[in-house]
């Protein structure tokens, strides 16, 4: 895959991310931003390429409440959940 791919791809997932978290609130997206960096020096365009990493950080923050995030973040994903790197990153963060 060329890497301007692979960015865009990291951008449209970080969008992605940041969008289902927005719809939450603000708070909300500043928590997992945080944890990612303290825990993982990541930042949300890193969690395309860790999604295992962005799936603690919402199951620690969220519990069981983290499926509706990962829904959120599968709805706005769902235009490219049949390319197969974005399907990967939705099984990963669906687990």
């Amino acid at each position: 895959m060329p890497a301007e791919t692979g960015n865009v791809k990291k951008a449209l997932v970080a969008f992605a991310i940041e969008r289902a978290l927005l719809e939450i609130g603000k708070p909300a997206l500043e928590k997992v931003t945080k944890q990612l960096y303290e825990e993982y020096q990541c930042n949300l365009r890193d969690c395309y390429e860790k999604p295992e990493i962005l799936s603690k950080v919402l199951k620690n923050l969220y519990g069981k409440s983290y499926t509706a995030i990962v829904q959120s973040i599968r709805k706005e994903l769902d235009d490219f959940a049949d390319q197969k790197p974005i399907k990967t990153f939705l099984k990963v963060i669906s687990q």
